[in-house]
């Protein structure tokens, strides 16, 4: 949701990068969406993980998962800045992958499927996996802070070209582009 409450399409560009989305350290955590287990387990619902996921969350898997989240938003944006990983965080996205992940399975149909028992834990050790996937792949130079001058939100470039600077063209992309147009606009009635 944009600060006036209109949805508009945000793609992180990897599952752990849409945690960071529900919240953060700091000034984020006025965004806080990950109140109770129920919450998480509605993000995983939300993510780009496949349907079917029924997932039980206690409350300090919740915890262990904003502790995992906060400490992903800062290694993520020391990248972006051109800092060193914090050892601590770093310590803590990896405790989290050490973790045993969800397991897939496939369906009579041929379709994915889980395996029933599904947790928390497993949850967050398979975000944070695909963490540890990005910061040490190919895409990890392509961890981005959208360009707009009131947007922190951080996501992945994976376009082609790798020049991708809003976190929605249809949102801050947009904003910017209609200033400009009427910058150029005041400028040439000048």
């Amino acid at each position: 949701m944009s600060r006036d409450g209109r949805a508009y399409r945000f793609d992180a560009g990897a599952l752990c990068m849409e945690l960071l989305t529900t919240g953060g350290p700091g000034e984020f955590a006025r965004y806080e969406v990950l109140r109770e287990p129920a919450d998480l387990a509605r993000w995983a619902d939300r993510s780009r993980l496949p349907a079917g996921l029924e997932v039980a969350v206690t409350e300090g898997e919740l915890a262990q998962t904003r502790a995992f989240r906060d400490a992903l938003f800062q290694l993520a944006a020391d990248r972006v800045a051109g800092r060193a990983p914090n050892a601590g965080h770093l310590a803590v996205v990896n405790a989290a992958a050490a973790g045993a992940p969800l397991a897939a399975r496939v369906e009579a149909d041929g379709s994915r499927g889980w395996v029933p028992g599904a947790t928390g834990a497993g949850l967050l050790a398979t975000v944070a996996r695909d963490a540890v996937e990005l910061l040490t792949g190919p895409y990890a130079d392509r961890i981005r802070e959208c360009g707009a001058h009131n947007c922190r939100l951080l996501f992945v470039d994976t376009s082609r070209p790798g020049r991708r600077r809003w976190c929605a063209m249809e949102h801050c992309g947009n904003r910017h582009k209609v200033r400009a147009h009427r910058a150029r606009r005041a400028e040439a009635d000048d």
